[in-house]
């Protein structure tokens, strides 16, 4: 494909992310960063993980998302009683024919949200993993697919953990990105609250996209072009989240485990997903630097020398991306 055809094609296949964004804003206030995360992760077919403290609209921004397409939507409020089943269905036996059939549960539906996933169970974990990895679902002795587009957007509380189960390492690298929600400016919180301090039912988004829209969109990405330095650079940021002494003598001893060949695939990705929403039919080194944080904090594992010191994975990859050579 020619640089022409495919700006030709962003053209035509990025009109809808704009009316979301409209839509959202309808319910959102400010958010943006939020906003576009939330349409990177559509982009990429990849779930996402929310983390901020209660009352900073993360349930909101993703039920707007839901009503803004023209899918299917399922909320699950996590619980510790919470069982697999009650996730994912299972086998009811039915007497009029001696045999037992599936009941599925209602994470078949396109949009998941998992409001405080981490106050699951290890075994809903493990229900929840098979699905956000395998896109697939095994009750008895059969599989079942999961319908397209599937997204899982998970919200945690940072700050109260009494209840929680923290989520296992093979279960946060499943996660495209992990997005962390700020509170609003002065500005903001006044637009809010001139907003939605009424009594009046509040204003629910209406349906601007369709899944083909999406199917065509996540076409485009895919040849959104990476140059061969861009993607050294890439690997080279990945390498370092692994080995951050090589460039910060400062981090040594503060990484336990550095990210994933699974990073390297979604920063890419995700750096493609941005160009795209931005017009561009080629990545940019700051479309790389935009998204770092994102695919990169929940996939570096500090010592305990780090939490002792309260650093941050944040400060960690902001440091490595100081250090890297740029192309």
């Amino acid at each position: 494909m020619t640089p022409e055809d495919l700006q030709k094609q962003i053209q035509e296949t990025s009109p809808w992310i704009q009316s979301v964004r409209d839509e959202m804003a309808q319910v959102l206030v400010g958010q943006s960063q939020l906003v576009d995360r939330l349409l990177i992760g559509l982009l990429c077919n990849g779930h996402i993980l929310l983390e901020g403290v209660p009352g900073l609209a993360k349930t909101l921004a993703v039920k707007a998302l839901s009503g803004s397409l023209s899918t299917s939507f399922s909320r699950f409020q996590f619980t510790p009683d919470l069982l697999p089943a009650d996730l994912v269905g299972t086998m009811v036996y039915h007497p009029q024919i001696t045999k037992f059939e599936p009941k599925l549960g209602p994470i078949f539906n396109n949009l998941i949200l998992a409001d405080e996933i981490n106050r699951a169970p290890a075994k809903v974990q493990s229900a929840l993993l098979e699905a956000m990895q395998e896109r697939q679902v095994t009750l008895g002795d059969k599989s079942y697919p999961l319908p397209e587009p599937f997204l899982v957007l998970a919200t945690q509380n940072p700050i109260d953990q009494e209840g929680t189960y923290q989520l296992p390492e093979a279960q946060l690298d499943r996660f495209l990105l992990k997005v962390t929600v700020g509170y609003p400016t002065k500005d903001e919180e006044l637009a809010i609250l001139e907003r939605m301090a009424t009594s009046t039912k509040p204003y629910e988004t209406q349906p601007v996209a369709t899944p083909a829209q999406i199917a065509a969109a996540r076409d485009t990405v895919n040849h959104i072009h990476i140059d061969p330095a861009i993607r050294k650079y890439i690997v080279q940021i990945i390498h370092t989240t692994r080995f951050p002494s090589l460039v910060d003598a400062g981090l040594k001893n503060l990484v336990r485990a550095g990210a994933s060949p699974r990073g390297t695939i979604n920063l890419a990705l995700t750096a493609r997903a941005l160009a795209f929403m931005n017009g561009r039919g080629f990545v940019t080194p700051q479309d790389v630097k935009d998204m770092a944080a994102d695919v990169l904090r929940h996939r570096i594992l500090l010592s305990y020398e780090a939490e002792a010191e309260e650093v941050s994975a944040d400060s960690i990859v902001e440091r490595i991306m100081s250090k890297v050579p740029v192309p």
